[in-house]
């Protein structure tokens, strides 16, 4: 019998995700979460090593007297959620826009003005690595309470090779000094910089000869990212860009049709892209192509309500057409500030009419596979790594369901107990 280092016994509900289809789920696959009743997770050091009724994996290892154990009963566990597509460095808020949207300004209108992307450029440039993570530590401390136990990190807030190299060594440093796993995506290509806005093709030039080649001579990122939109770059800008990410070793993802239909979708299946975010205004076509080329599409309702528009990603379309789908906060401070993966959850069930079903499981195994790392994480499956969440509910319906609390009891992230999560009470190494 199998030493363990933690059990959790009696689950009301054990939602393992396990399915009979490999890859991220389409179809009525989404809707699959693999529930065990009175169900048992165990894990030696951070991998899981037996998943069923607690009376089956009680009979499978062995307790001993330093081995935690965690009844469940009553409560739901879930696998950690993944939160695929955020912007967790930053140096200002920009509560001032929210009032000005609410006003009657739109996103488009607020950064012409000085305001958007340009005004966390500013700011961000003037910060040092320490100060940056010393802002970025609450946040994920925050994201982690919610139970989210990895995420995709973008830069896109230096847009100069000296700051996007900055934000980049900031969330490596990150990745060192919190539990959360952060996977790095670079996103020179988030804007033009004001003091390229005359001359944006030696932008440009500067991002594929200078800031591609030399992140990926550091090896700070996984993923290179692209906004693909009407007055950022557009189809032909983009695709030079994403190529040569490609010929340096990344793997790829795009922003694309979130604020017009201009083809970011197909051009992400074009290139072989792992994802196309936001798609709000994405086509029929865009979906097919998508669906062909194995595209995830990730959908981020809280820029949706975050900008206060009407138009959500059409996911009852994407799902019925048998397109892959996940969830993500978007978490930035001009459109999307929440760091609250079970508020996304409400909005795709509420605004998207996605079923609790499928939105859990877009937002745990498909948004694991997001970030390329579906045979890794995202579902409590044997050899898998032990990052679970158990939940004051007992049903898995209550999470999207009693939106804008926090219903997190544990959090066990590579097979450890979070101390508290709800306090902020985290302990961790200080930063350098």
């Amino acid at each position: 019998m199998e030493s363990i280092n933690l059990i959790i016994k009696n689950a009301c509900q054990l939602l393992t995700l396990r399915s009979g289809q490999k890859g991220p789920r389409t179809g009525e696959h989404l809707a699959d979460l693999g529930i065990i009743e009175n169900g048992a997770v165990a894990i030696s050091g951070d991998k899981i090593v037996a998943v069923g009724k607690t009376n089956e994996v009680l009979g499978k290892v062995s307790i001993g007297k330093k081995t935690k154990v965690i009844d469940a009963k009553n409560k739901v566990v879930l696998p950690g959620f993944v939160d695929c597509h955020t912007h967790p460095v930053f140096a200002n808020t920009r509560e001032d826009e929210f009032e000005m949207r609410i006003k009657g300004k739109t996103y488009q209108e607020i950064a012409a003005s000085g305001g958007g992307i340009k005004s966390s450029v500013k700011a961000l440039r003037s910060k040092s690595k320490k100060e940056l993570i010393q802002l970025a530590l609450p946040r994920l401390d925050r994201m982690l309470s919610y139970g989210t136990t990895t995420i995709e990190a973008k830069s896109g807030y230096g847009l100069s090779l000296e700051d996007e190299i900055k934000m980049l060594e900031v969330i490596k440093e990150l990745n060192k000094i919190h539990p959360i796993d952060l996977i790095p995506t670079f996103l020179g290509a988030h804007e033009i910089p004001e003091e390229y806005k005359n001359n944006r093709k030696e932008y440009i030039k500067l991002i594929i000869e200078k800031m591609i080649p030399e992140v990926a001579k550091r090896k700070l990122a996984v993923f290179c990212d692209v906004f693909c939109e009407k007055g950022i770059f557009d189809i032909e800008e983009s695709r030079e860009i994403l190529k040569a990410a490609k010929n340096h070793g990344f793997k790829l993802k795009l922003h694309a049709d979130q604020l017009s239909s201009l083809g970011g979708s197909k051009l992400a299946a074009e290139v072989g892209a792992i994802s196309a975010d936001h798609l709000e205004f994405i086509d029929d076509d865009g979906i097919e192509k998508m669906k062909k080329s194995g595209v995830i599409g990730v959908l981020l309702p809280g820029a949706c309500f975050g900008l206060g528009i009407k138009e959500y990603p059409p996911a009852r379309k994407m799902i019925e057409r048998g397109l892959p789908v996940a969830l993500a906060t978007d978490f930035n401070p001009g459109s999307s500030m929440t760091e609250s993966m079970p508020m996304i959850l409400s909005l795709a069930c509420l605004m998207m009419r996605m079923t609790p079903a499928e939105a859990i499981v877009a937002s745990t195994i498909n948004s694991a596979y997001a970030v390329n790392k579906g045979n890794e994480i995202g579902s409590i499956e044997v050899g898998k790594k032990a990052d679970l969440v158990i939940w004051n509910v007992q049903n898995y319906k209550e999470i999207p369901y009693r939106y804008g609390v926090n219903l997190v009891d544990h959090v066990i992230k590579n097979g450890e107990i979070i101390p508290a999560p709800h306090r902020q009470d985290l302990t961790r190494r200080n930063p350098v």
